[in-house]
């Protein structure tokens, strides 16, 4: 009789916590992020800190592009999009259904393949290449060596903040196009004569980054406007995206994150800007 009753107990505890895990499995939270591979490497880890942090949420962080992030927001195929750009400058996106949680910001910056010769360009200069008027590397002191141009793909946020801020209105030259920094990051340290552009993060020893009219691409260049080409980094929301969206974006707004982890993957915290830029790309103090 003991015995069957010690069974029977047994039975009901291993019930109640195959019960428990499987409540505790049904209450696990989701959120996907998708977009700008620019940010993505900062989401992921504060994903992965957030996580940690709260075991019952699990986050996947994918990249794709800020069209991507931004379409896919809209549609409300995922939680959250990652945009290197306003959502008013892309196409086919209504800005007014979006809410923009501006998260840090990021600095971009032209890069060569160190074996050009090349450590500045006047603004012109990088004009004058991107639009297919100077070929060759010898126009602009270095090697007598044709101009690889890359550059990103349509839709890229950091192709439209390159371009707003460096070509104005004029039309880039037809050229390869990637979809990535780390992409991009690769081929130009790889090709001989290649020019392509990433943000700050994406610098190694395998690519050369450029000046522009003297003044180095740097996070205190960037905090006053010193240097031209820079960006916020957004997460684009829906309405209302719910608790745990809120907590997780003011996680990655709070101190803690702004001053740590953004530094440390080569952001610049938004409480660190001197300056705002809108999203016509006027500056003010």
């Amino acid at each position: 009789m003991k015995r069957s009753i010690t069974i029977a107990l047994s039975l009901l505890t291993l019930l109640i916590i195959v019960t428990g895990c499987g409540n505790k499995q049904s209450q696990s939270k989701k959120m996907t992020i998708v977009g700008s591979t620019a940010l993505q490497p900062l989401v992921e880890q504060v994903a992965s800190e957030y996580s940690e942090k709260n075991q019952d949420i699990s986050i996947t962080v994918q990249g794709g592009g800020s069209g991507t992030g931004l379409s896919q927001v809209q549609t409300g195929a995922v939680l959250i999009g990652n945009s290197d750009v306003f959502a008013s400058q892309a196409d086919g996106i209504d800005a007014d259904k979006l809410v923009d949680h501006e998260v840090a910001v990021v600095g971009i910056v032209p890069v060569v393949n160190p074996k050009i010769g090349v450590k500045n360009l006047t603004m012109q200069q990088l004009q004058d290449i991107f639009t297919g008027k100077i070929t060759n590397w010898k126009s602009v002191g270095g090697k007598n060596e044709e101009i690889i141009v890359i550059n990103r793909a349509q839709g890229s946020g950091t192709r439209i903040t390159f371009e707003q801020s460096v070509l104005g209105k004029k039309t880039a030259v037809k050229s390869q196009e990637q979809d990535s920094n780390g992409t991009v990051q690769q081929i130009v340290g790889s090709t001989p004569g290649a020019i392509s552009y990433v943000s700050f993060s994406y610098v190694n020893n395998k690519i050369q980054p450029l000046s522009i009219d003297g003044v180095k691409p740097n996070v205190t260049n960037v905090t006053t406007n010193a240097w031209k080409i820079w960006s916020y980094e957004h997460m684009y929301t829906r309405k209302n995206p719910g608790t745990e969206v809120d907590k997780f974006l003011k996680y990655i707004q709070s101190h803690e994150v702004q001053s740590k982890l953004v530094k440390q993957l080569g952001y610049i915290s938004i409480h660190d800007m001197k300056v705002s830029k809108d999203a016509n790309n006027h500056v003010s103090k």
